[in-house]
């Protein structure tokens, strides 16, 4: 016994020795973390289980090879918060933390066993891609990753989290996954890099600009979560777990909270201005209604013309959509109904409510929009919006015109409950709109044009786009208080709380890419 257990206690050591100083020292050098430290800052103190500590990389006969074990990536499952979650992290000292044979084989295996256990899984990226040396087994492994990735869409939440290069075919596992994190400066990701850019295209661009964090957080939408550092990178990754179920079957995790449900906010009867074309933050609103005013906010610099992120609401986790009347009044465009129906499949995929905070003045017009197929696009939102099962509720704080009416949850959509607020304006389009089509005429004979149209806009605000018309006629459940939306939506999400809807039996549907 003394004999096999020196064996293993010598094995143990070699893999301590592994670390030494001068492994952390060379991503130190970076402004990076090493593998193993973002490992035991994302798990909870001594929760961590390693899997294939010690696997052997493959032989190859060309190019570069290691000695290393592991094969440069750590694997294995632990607890965060006190919830069992599975991750790997790609270790960058290790051929540039490049995707060979047993490294694919060690993350395809925890993604199997984060399935078998309905547990979420989360990737720390820092790699440079395929291994060359290992030719095709590299691309069979990532296709093995990518297939799994699928498999548990909509199952587990998966997250990806860029703190290094990804490239290539790599950054496909990614833009798989539910939600990437990257970290500013030193994360990027493309599918070709910048020296594949110069010879096919002639240009010179530098990583950061082709793929950087804020590439992929302001212009493609790719990232949801940007750091400044690592360490809060994976802050940012503990704080969205504490939000998500650990799989689709599971409610996600309700917490006591101390803000009273029944509490009154008169400074919402104040927070939509009077004139209509007055812009305001609705995160004011938002933060106003939900728990202790803490609001996750996602991808909140691409498409700012729409918010979306997750809240407590007494307690309840609640996906939130909000119109942002900041950004382009507010209207639809493809990359706002694009980032929408996205946050809605995710949130009826693991059983998250859904509250919208509608002032939507339409659709945004013009040949750029239609030329890129803001039809097609926004067909995405409502199809998101009429799939989804979950509990929907929708507030309409001010304009709801059109077909941004029906396609922001609206009642025959399938919304479940329909607030609005007294300063809604529900109808088929603007009173400005309204009144060049049908008073043409009369304006173009008027010796005051400008004083008649104001005067039909009046009109047309009262007796057409005024909340109770929509009221009566049972669109709106209930035009509500301001002051009391925390308690409706409370309410309206308790006796949500055993929803039930039965689908037309389906392979799947046909979602309108």
């Amino acid at each position: 016994m003394q004999n096999a257990y020196a064996k293993f206690a010598e094995r143990r050591q070699k893999l301590e020795e592994q670390y030494n100083d001068e492994y952390f020292l060379k991503q130190h050098k970076r402004g990076k973390l090493t593998a193993l430290e973002r490992i035991h800052l994302l798990f909870d103190e001594d929760s961590f289980e390693e899997m294939d500590a010690f696997s052997p990389p493959a032989n190859v006969s060309f190019g570069k090879s290691t000695k290393a074990m592991g094969d440069g990536v750590i694997a294995g499952y632990g607890t965060v918060n006190g919830r069992q979650v599975f991750a790997f992290a790609q270790d960058f000292n290790v051929l540039g933390g490049s995707l060979g044979t047993a490294h694919a084989n060690k993350i395809i295996k925890i993604q199997d066993m984060a399935l078998k256990t309905g547990s979420p899984i989360v990737g720390l990226i820092d790699s440079g891609g395929a291994r060359i040396q290992e030719g095709v087994s590299s691309l069979a492994g990532y296709a093995g990753i990518f297939r799994r990735n699928v498999l548990a869409s909509g199952v587990i939440p998966q997250i990806s989290v860029i703190m290094g290069p990804a490239a290539g075919g790599a950054v496909y596992s990614p833009a798989l996954t539910d939600f990437i994190f990257m970290t500013a400066d030193t994360s990027y990701m493309f599918v070709t890099g910048p020296d594949v850019v110069k010879q096919v295209l002639n240009q010179e661009v530098t990583p950061e600009e082709l793929g950087g964090a804020s590439v992929h957080a302001f212009k493609s939408g790719v990232a949801d979560f940007v750091f400044n550092d690592d360490e809060h990178t994976i802050l940012g990754v503990k704080a969205l777990l504490s939000f998500l179920p650990d799989n689709h079957i599971e409610n996600p995790p309700t917490m006591v909270s101390d803000d009273p449900v029944d509490r009154i906010d008169e400074q919402l009867r104040k927070m939509v201005p009077d004139d209509p074309n007055q812009p305001y933050d609705v995160r004011d609103i938002i933060k106003t209604v939900v728990d202790k005013n803490r609001f996750l906010e996602i991808a909140e610099n691409h498409a700012a013309n729409i918010i979306t992120g997750f809240a407590r609401i007494g307690g309840y986790v609640t996906g939130i959509i909000a119109n942002q009347p900041k950004v382009l009044a507010g209207a639809l465009d493809i990359d706002s109904s694009v980032k929408a129906a996205r946050f809605i499949n995710f949130c009826d995929s693991f059983n998250i409510p859904i509250v919208t905070f509608e002032d939507v003045p339409g659709f945004l017009p013009g040949t750029d929009q239609e030329h890129s197929g803001i039809i097609r696009h926004g067909a995405k939102l409502l199809y998101a919006y009429a799939r989804a099962t979950v509990p929907k509720i929708t507030v309409v704080l001010r304009k709801s015109y059109g077909g941004a009416y029906i396609v922001m949850n609206s009642k025959n959509l399938g919304g479940d409950f329909n607030f609005a607020w007294p300063t809604a304006e529900i109808a088929v389009m603007g009173p400005e709109g309204a009144i060049a089509i049908l008073y043409r005429k009369e304006l173009e004979a008027a010796e005051d044009p400008e004083a008649l149209k104001k005067e039909l806009a009046a009109k047309y605000r009262d007796e057409i786009a005024n909340p109770y018309i929509s009221d009566e006629k049972g669109f709106i459940d209930e035009v509500i208080d301001p002051a009391y939306t925390r308690l409706k939506l409370y309410r309206a999400l308790k006796v949500l709380e055993k929803k039930t809807v039965t689908l037309p039996g389906r392979k799947h549907g046909n979602t309108p890419l």
